[in-house]
């Protein structure tokens, strides 16, 4: 399939059947997701594949998505709750080993961070990498598609439930998100075989000449 096709192909899955993905095609996914845009590099997030059923279970037990207990595989996507000069010194220094710069040469680019992100409030900050996070998630969509594996993005659940079963706070993360991962059950899931519906590209998209 092109791209198009692969795009048509996907829709947010409401039931899972019991099929697995295998640890590669998750593997690629997290991958892409790392490779994912991101302002100024900095990756104000990070992932969690939940493989706990008790975890899993906890968490569905008050949300309306039964895919965060069917789906093979769930992913939460945690934001940074501020950001320190400390994760800026410590991003610029892998960035320096990287490409093998000394960390002098990179003086101006995290001077810039600074002025910029540690002038705003920890709460800005937290909805910046919570933004930030929702890129990801378009990215993490479309290598699943490419994979050949169904996907469903979550923001119906508890939070905070999830912050203390994964102990976020200790780790200055809050969590934003879910995907679910696993292979639809199309006899099920009534979206199975509706036509996706989205608007025309004529309605959606001015030209600006």
């Amino acid at each position: 399939m092109n791209l198009i096709e692969t795009m048509n192909w996907r829709y947010a899955v409401k039931k899972y059947n019991p099929q697995k993905v295998p640890a590669e095609k998750v593997n690629e996914i997290l991958e892409a997701i790392g490779l994912t845009a991101t302002s100024a590099g900095i990756q104000p997030y990070r992932l969690f594949v939940i493989h706990n059923a008790e975890i899993r279970k906890v968490l569905a037990s008050d949300s309306f998505n039964t895919q965060i207990t069917e789906a093979s595989h769930l992913i939460a996507f945690a934001a940074f709750d501020s950001i320190s000069k400390e994760q800026i010194a410590d991003l610029v220094h892998f960035m320096a080993k990287e490409r093998e710069l000394p960390e002098l040469a990179l003086e101006p680019y995290k001077k810039s961070l600074e002025q910029y992100i540690l002038s705003r409030t920890d709460h800005e900050n937290f909805i910046w990498s919570s933004q930030q996070a929702y890129i990801a998630l378009g990215t993490a969509l479309i290598a699943a598609a490419n994979a050949k594996v169904d996907a469903t993005p979550m923001e119906g659940f508890n939070s905070e439930k999830l912050d203390e079963l994964l102990l976020l706070k200790e780790k200055g993360l809050k969590s934003v998100l879910l995907l679910a991962l696993g292979y639809r059950d199309a006899e099920k899931d009534i979206l199975a075989h509706q036509k996706k519906v989205r608007l025309p590209l004529e309605k959606l998209v001015t030209q600006i000449n």
